[in-house]
């Protein structure tokens, strides 16, 4: 398998090289040159195959055979280790959990995939280092820290915005110490994305090897993929139609849920289910994509002004608006219309959600209302114990908090204060 640049402008690399470089030359994002669909017969008897079993046939021909099949299976059994409840909410409403692993986000499914890939890739490198740089609006930073801690050859330096993520997110990133650093940036998620991009293309680095980790990375994004695949196989026996909501920041769930259709994957329709960061759905309005520097919200795992990721979504549907609208719907939801939503998931189904998931939630519920006799799935992105500050209050309850949780929540945060990109490549050297 080969990958291009979405910008058109770089050579074609093979997935190794896709996922080590993690951005193309040309700063665009990379995408597969083809795209075969799965044996209908797969589909027929899903029901049979383990989670693991399901997700090497999602993911093997985006592979090929840079990774051994035996080899191939291991890294997905030790990225799988943990599982994905389909629960019900209200009639023909569920919630996809997607976190129950390490750091109770969805994100350490691609984390832990992309890391035991580049472990992989650099077993016979002896001296040669990677350096994961990646940048994180809440849930990214602890997913990656939590599945690269302890990995040979690989060090992780992580950018956030200092005071916009949760403080439990700040301690699954800050305190792991080993190979993990932690920068905290004096800005938005922005600020600390146009400086990862930066990095990359920043020749004087090219010592450090410098990858990302990002759902801007192919061996993050694709993975994320399997959940798809997971729902379907839960709910298959129900014979309806399916429509999926997902929480959208730098949309790239919502883009690998698109390509799990394209591999066959029997899906009604994508919500991109957003916050007053509203890029997305203004373009949905006007055909006019205009990105505005992001905004503060209390789901801000999704305060993202420019998505990375919906680049790919458009090369998904060749541009084709008409064909991409079909299949697509994007609305936006204010802190005060997910509170409401919080408590009223809560007070009438006795379900507790978080910020991302009321507003998958909510635009779910706009949704289904032009889809009728199907099932709607919204995507519980994290764990509500790391948003405690905004779900204890609203709903009036304490949570309890799991070990996973437990284990960082005393430590002491370690980080370091950066303003501009000059620090960042000073601490870089």
């Amino acid at each position: 398998m080969k990958y291009y640049s979405l910008n058109h402008n770089a050579p074609k690399v093979s997935f190794q090289e896709a996922v080590i470089q993690g951005l193309a030359s040309d700063k665009g994002l990379y995408f597969p040159e083809n795209i075969t669909a799965l044996d209908p017969s797969f589909f027929d008897k899903i029901e049979s195959l383990s989670h693991e079993e399901i997700a090497f046939e999602a993911i093997k021909q985006f592979v090929g055979d840079e990774i051994p099949a035996e080899k191939l299976k291991e890294i997905i059994a030790d990225t799988l280790v943990f599982d994905f409840p389909v629960v019900k909410v209200e009639n023909g409403i569920y919630s996809l959990e997607l976190f129950h692993g390490p750091t109770m986000a969805f994100k350490d499914v691609g984390a832990r995939f992309m890391s035991r890939c580049l472990g992989y890739f650099n077993k016979d490198k002896k001296d040669a280092k990677n350096t994961v740089l990646v940048a994180t609006s809440g849930d990214t930073g602890g997913a990656v820290a939590s599945g690269f801690l302890g990995v040979d050859g690989v060090d992780v330096v992580i950018l956030y915005p200092s005071g916009k993520v949760s403080d439990i997110q700040e301690k699954q990133l800050t305190t792991l110490g080993q190979n993990i650093k932690a920068l905290e940036v004096d800005g938005v998620f922005d600020d600390c994305q146009d400086m990862v991009k930066k990095a990359f293309l920043d020749e004087t680095l090219a010592h450090k090897n410098l990858t990302s980790a990002n759902s801007i990375n192919i061996a993050r994004w694709l993975p994320q993929m399997f959940y798809f695949f997971f729902a379907y196989k839960a709910l298959k026996s129900q014979n309806k139609p399916l429509v999926f909501s997902c929480p959208s920041g730098n949309f790239g769930n919502i883009c690998a849920g698109i390509m799990a259709k394209k591999l066959g994957l029997p899906i009604e329709h994508f919500v991109a289910s957003t916050n007053v960061n509203d890029t997305v759905p203004r373009f949905l309005e006007n055909g006019k994509y205009d990105p505005k520097p992001s905004k503060a919200t209390i789901s801000n795992a999704m305060d993202v002004g420019n998505p990375s990721n919906f680049i790919r979504i458009q090369e998904l549907y060749n541009n084709d608006l008409k064909a991409f609208e079909k299949d697509f719907s994007s609305y936006s939801y204010t802190d005060e219309e997910t509170l409401v939503a919080l408590k009223n998931i809560y007070n009438t189904d006795g379900y507790i959600a978080e910020p991302h998931g009321a507003v998958g939630y909510l635009g779910l519920k706009k949704e289904l209302e032009k889809h009728p006799n199907t099932i709607g799935i919204f995507l519980e992105t994290a764990h509500p114990i790391k948003f405690l500050d905004v779900v204890e209050p609203a709903l009036g309850i304490t949570l309890t908090i799991p070990a996973q949780i437990e284990s960082v929540i005393n430590e002491e945060k370690v980080s370091v204060k950066i303003g501009t990109y000059e620090e960042l490549k000073s601490f870089l050297g």
